[in-house]
């Protein structure tokens, strides 16, 4: 994401480290801001994992360990996977209009990151679909979400995370490490700062990326939006209404007699169908996929109809299925239904 392309405006989120305010300030931008401009959020969430829009909350964490632990689970609005936050974890997000070319496109935005953390020597680089990595261990993972002409890309930054909560707290899908090659996520993860030749505060880390990225020698120099009272009023009504709730964070998951998951490219798709006198009554469809489309759409296309190929066919044939998937073809989806 480059000045060029639209102006940047940086927005201080105060020093909050409650997750379920901070991905609050991300939606209330995303909601009133972006048409012109483009804006860098910074945030740094105490212990919490946040959970990826589409995926079963209960499923990927270690229920015993974040309870033990007091990690907070709070669900984004965007889709991928779960991820640790702690407060040696940065996160960056970049809000700006949706121009319809865009979104996927993870290397625009991480691009200036990369370059920043190439500067001061950590050798990173964009690696599979929305991870950026070092040496092959992965120090940042993003994902996007896109709504009513405005989106954004938001990444987390392992500065100098606590690798242990990050592997115990998380239940990570045995299909995705298998496809990685990877025996572990110890193995897949590391932290900039074992890239750095000095330690860095995370204070410091935040001024490097950011003069980097506005290209200034000051930081104080950084063109920045202040976020009013009315703002901040708004904002933490929606982090009442949606990221405080249970039912947003965890919501009800029925039961299930038909389950299917397969690794694509494109991400984890998981299918669970309730299937009741050859009649598909419940169909919940979890992953870290990256879609535009409300995956509830699809779901509800596929409740009340017959357990059978050409009913499925049928029901679908006008759904255009990577609008909700991503880059997942409808014949490939079709495979796990029936």
């Amino acid at each position: 994401m480059t000045r060029e392309e639209q102006n940047v405006k940086f927005i201080d989120n105060q020093g909050i480290t409650d997750p379920t305010i901070n991905l609050a300030i991300e939606e209330f931008i995303l909601q009133n801001f972006g048409e012109q401009d483009t804006y860098l959020l910074f945030y740094i969430n105490k212990p919490s994992i946040i959970v990826g829009r589409n995926q079963n909350s209960v499923e990927e964490i270690n229920t015993d360990y974040v309870d033990k632990n007091g990690i907070k689970v709070v669900r984004r609005l965007s889709g991928g996977g779960a991820v640790y936050h702690d407060e040696q974890n940065l996160n960056f997000s970049f809000i700006t209009k949706d121009d319809g070319e865009s979104f996927q496109d993870f290397a625009k935005f991480t691009q200036p990151i990369v370059d920043a953390l190439n500067k001061v020597g950590v050798p990173a680089e964009m690696k599979g679909r929305n991870d950026l990595a070092v040496e092959g261990r992965k120090i940042s993972g993003n994902a996007m979400f896109s709504t009513r002409g405005r989106m954004f890309s938001h990444g987390t930054l392992m500065l100098d995370s606590e690798i242990e909560n990050v592997v115990s707290a998380l239940n990570v899908n045995k299909e995705k490490i298998e496809s990685k090659g990877i025996k572990s996520i110890r193995s897949r993860v590391a932290n900039i700062s074992e890239y750095l030749n000095e330690k860095i505060s995370m204070d410091a880390f935040k001024e490097m990326i950011l003069k980097h990225v506005f290209d200034v020698e000051d930081v104080n120099d950084v063109p920045e939006y202040k976020l009013t009272e009315a703002d901040w009023e708004e904002i933490y009504k929606i982090s009442e209404n949606r990221y405080q709730k249970w039912e947003w964070n965890f919501g009800k998951s029925p039961k299930f007699n038909v389950q299917e998951s397969h690794k694509f490219d494109a991400g984890l798709v998981d299918v669970r169908l309730d299937v009741k006198n050859g009649i598909i009554e419940n169909c919940k469809i979890y992953g870290d996929f990256f879609g535009l489309g409300e995956i509830s759409d699809l779901e509800n296309a596929l409740t009340g109809v017959r357990h059978e190929r050409q009913a499925i066919q049928e029901a679908l044939a006008d759904v255009d299925v990577p609008h909700y998937l991503g880059k997942i073809p409808k014949e490939e989806f079709m495979k796990m239904l029936y």
